[in-house]
């Protein structure tokens, strides 16, 4: 994703496979305050809800205030993927500033295709994938099931519907996050995406998860071009 990008970065010389920790609740619903270089400039919502024999996520993210007055975000990003957290499906629908975009994916892992539509420029195309891709947005549920210790380093890749973003996941350390809502015990991981050995300039993220099976991210940090924007947990979790 060029200007919110939910996740992640490159790949490592010696990849750790990471274990699976417990699987994750369901349904979920958890609600942020995103706030700009220390404004508050909107909020977000992350959803896991079943449906039949897979799993739906959804993440919205709108601007709110005197930030949507100048740069109106509005945003949705949905992943259906298997109990076993494979993506099936993914869309998204953009509106940042006058930025616009509305695209799907569908994942084959049998073939190892992503068949992709933008639906704007009716441009249809299919690109090769790894038996490790993840979206947009199943890569965040991946990292959340996974065993997360401090000095690991995770390595997969994630599909926009543009381009196979290669990324590497470190867990950096355990650390006691204040909030407004209290006080946490989390596991702070950072992220990086690369394609073709080159370090994306926006999209690159820090999340801190709580440090128990559930791994609900109570913070997420990333880079837009507008800057720096964060997520705040504020309901749920």
């Amino acid at each position: 994703m060029e200007k919110i990008r939910p996740l992640t970065g490159a790949l490592l010389a010696v990849l750790l496979i990471a274990a699976p920790a417990a699987p994750l609740p369901v349904p979920e619903h958890l609600v942020y305050e995103v706030t700009w270089s220390g404004i508050k400039a909107g909020s977000a919502l992350l959803e896991v809800a079943p449906q039949g024999e897979e799993l739906r996520l959804t993440n919205t993210i709108r601007s709110t205030g005197i930030v949507a007055a100048f740069f109106k975000i509005d945003d949705r990003t949905e992943s259906v993927i298997t109990r076993a957290g494979k993506p099936k499906f993914f869309r998204e629908n953009k509106r940042e500033g006058s930025y616009r975009a509305a695209r799907e994916a569908t994942f084959n892992f049998t073939s190892l295709k992503a068949n992709s539509v933008d639906l704007l420029k009716r441009i249809e195309k299919s690109d090769a994938i790894t038996p490790r891709t993840y979206d947009n947005l199943s890569s965040i549920y991946f990292i959340r099931s996974s065993e997360l210790t401090p000095g690991q380093s995770i390595s997969f890749d994630i599909y926009d519907t543009q381009r196979l973003w290669n990324t590497e996941v470190r867990v950096v350390r355990r650390q006691e996050l204040k909030t407004p809502r209290g006080t946490f015990k989390t596991v702070m991981v950072t992220s990086r995406l690369t394609h073709n050995g080159e370090a994306a300039k926006v999209g690159n993220a820090t999340f801190w998860f709580t440090d128990d099976s559930r791994r609900v991210p109570v913070r997420i940090s990333t880079t837009m071009k507008i800057g720096e924007v964060t997520l705040t947990l504020v309901e749920g979790g």
